[in-house]
Formats: C-alpha cells, sequence, structure tokens
C-alpha cells in the first residue's frame, strides 16, 4: 500500500518536478556563465591588452551589460526555484530521489568536471608555448574556481538523503559575491542614462565621418568643396546629410581656406569622449597611424573638427583619368 501511494506521488508530481528540475538546472547554467563572464570582463578592464589601450575600443562594455542583466534576472530565479525545491523535498522525500534530479545532476557535474579538466589543459598548454599571461592565468582561476565550487557542491548535494541545512549560509555568500560584481558593474559601464548619452556621440562621430568621407567625394568629382552641406544629397546614390539624433538639426560645416581645400565639421557632444569608458566606432574616413589617437576624440559641448583634403592623397577623378 505504502509503495503504491509513493507511485501515486511520483505520478502526481513528475511534470511539475521534471519542469522545476529543468528550469532550475537551465538557471544554474545560465548564472555560471554569466558570473564567469562577468569575472572575465572585470579582468579585460582592469589588465586590458595593449589594442584596448592604444585605439580605445574596450569590447567588455556589451558582455558586462548582458551578464548584468542576466545575473539580475536569472540568478534569483535560481535562487527561488532551488528554494522552492527544497520545500518539496521536505515534504516528499521521494522527489529527492526522481530520475530526472539525479540525471541533470550527475549532467551538471560531467560537464563541470569538463570544464575543470579543459581549463587545466588550456592552462599546461598555453605554459608550454610561452604565452601564459597575468590576464590568461586570472581568467583561468576564476574558470577553475567557479567549476570546482559547482562540482563539490552537487557531488555533495546528491550524496545527501536530504537537503544541507547550512545550504542557505552557501547561497547568501555566493548572492553577496554577485550582488558585488553586478554593482560595481555599473561604475565601469555607467547608469543607463550615460549609456544613452554615450551612443548619441557615437552616432554624432559615425554622422561625422560619414559626411568627412561624402565631402572628400565630392572634392574628387567636382575638384571644389561643397558650399554647404545640402550640397552633399544625392537622390541618386541616396546619400542625404544625417541630423543631430537629439536635436534633430544639421551639422555645422565651415569652409577654413577653399584653395586650401581646408573645412570644420563640428557638434555638440553630451559627454566628454577622452575617457577610458569611450568604444570607438570605425572610421568610414582613411584615419593615419600618426592621427588615429586624437582623430575624433572630443570634449563636452561644441567641438569642430579641422581637415584639410591632400590632394596627392585624394586626386580629383580627372587627373586620375589622364
Amino acid at each position: 500500500m505504502e509503495e503504491n501511494l509513493n507511485s501515486q506521488i511520483t505520478k502526481r508530481n513528475l511534470p511539475r518536478d521534471v519542469f522545476l528540475h529543468l528550469f532550475t538546472i537551465i538557471a544554474l547554467y545560465w548564472s555560471v556563465i554569466s558570473f564567469i563572464t562577468l569575472c572575465w570582463q572585470y579582468i579585460n578592464y582592469f589588465f586590458p591588452e595593449l589594442n584596448e589601450l592604444r585605439y580605445g575600443y574596450q569590447s567588455y562594455i556589451g558582455p558586462i551589460r548582458f551578464s548584468v542583466s542576466s545575473l539580475i534576472i536569472i540568478f534569483p530565479l535560481f535562487i527561488l526555484a532551488s528554494w522552492y525545491l527544497n520545500k518539496i523535498y521536505r515534504r516528499e522525500t521521494i522527489v529527492r530521489d526522481s530520475k530526472i534530479r539525479k540525471w541533470l545532476i550527475y549532467l551538471t557535474l560531467f560537464v563541470a568536471a569538463l570544464v575543470i579538466i579543459g581549463d587545466l589543459v588550456s592552462l599546461i598548454y598555453s605554459f608550454l608555448g610561452g604565452e601564459i599571461t597575468l590576464r590568461f592565468i586570472l581568467k583561468a582561476i576564476s574558470l577553475f574556481v567557479v567549476a570546482s565550487f559547482v562540482f563539490g557542491y552537487y557531488l555533495d548535494d546528491v550524496r545527501r538523503a536530504e537537503p544541507l541545512k547550512s545550504a542557505k549560509y552557501f547561497v547568501s555568500a555566493v548572492g553577496a559575491i554577485v550582488l558585488i560584481l553586478v554593482i560595481g558593474a555599473f561604475f565601469i559601464v555607467g547608469s543607463p542614462n550615460q549609456a544613452r548619452l554615450m551612443q548619441l556621440d557615437e552616432q554624432r562621430i559615425g554622422d561625422l565621418q560619414n559626411i568627412q568621407y561624402q565631402i572628400v567625394n565630392f572634392w574628387q568629382k567636382k575638384e571644389q568643396l561643397p558650399q554647404n552641406l545640402s550640397d552633399l544629397n544625392d537622390s541618386i546614390s541616396g546619400f542625404f546629410v544625417p541630423l543631430d539624433p537629439k536635436t534633430n538639426e544639421q551639422y555645422e560645416y565651415n569652409i577654413k581656406d577653399s584653395n586650401l581645400l581646408t573645412f570644420e565639421l563640428c557638434a555638440v557632444f553630451s559627454l566628454n569622449g577622452n575617457n577610458q569608458n569611450k568604444i570607438r566606432p570605425m572610421s568610414a574616413y582613411p584615419i593615419y597611424e600618426g592621427e588615429i589617437l586624437q582623430n575624433w576624440d572630443h570634449g563636452q559641448g561644441r567641438v569642430c573638427f579641422e581637415r584639410t583634403i591632400d590632394k596627392d592623397l585624394y586626386p580629383s577623378i580627372d587627373k586620375v583619368k589622364r
């Protein structure tokens, strides 16, 4: 009779148990990947490579935002689902011995073991190849520590007949670490308003680069500078001079010397772009080695960029034909 009762409980709870266990494991994987990604981006931020320092391009902003977003939503759901499962385990001990739970836990142990082994192999391989850097070592350590914690916790959990009573302290410690990393990330990526202002400035730089390219193209075709930006509009090619993304006003264009082909483009920027959080867009206009660090640097407010077209580098089309 007891076996029949347990069988009925198992059948009644099977859909719920499958959903909860699958959801918890998926949330665990997502949270762990987001946590490791966030740790790695911290390492990228504090230990940048030479090209990141030189060109001001930092690829960690997007991954940090995605990781923080994931941890804010997914990690609490993982904690909530785990807490609810533990309540079920205490009330219905047979659920803790369900096959779906053990299959998923052993799958997690298998994945964690592979990550640990792969991490160690990669570390030794890089060491033998002389490619060990502090940045690589820190990433390898962070991956090893996280995978080891996951492996150790679930290996201990699958052996127990009931949930560990001190698990809440472990969860509290992990939650505190996640919270610290998430809060710290805001000091790197800035507030949502700052991110919006940065995007507007990036759009302005991209617009000015595009306009600059069109001015050079205009000179090569007509051997003169355009008198105003509206001269660049071309219904056939489909180009129309972009407007400021916030004010919807035209960018400022001034001819400084028509003989020397010197002109300037001006825009009003929301932020000081000469800082470490700036992500430089790709230039639509050729930039040379000596100019690349300062060509589009800008402060806050109205900034003008003076340019002179080199006739040897950008000869007119007629001259090229001859």
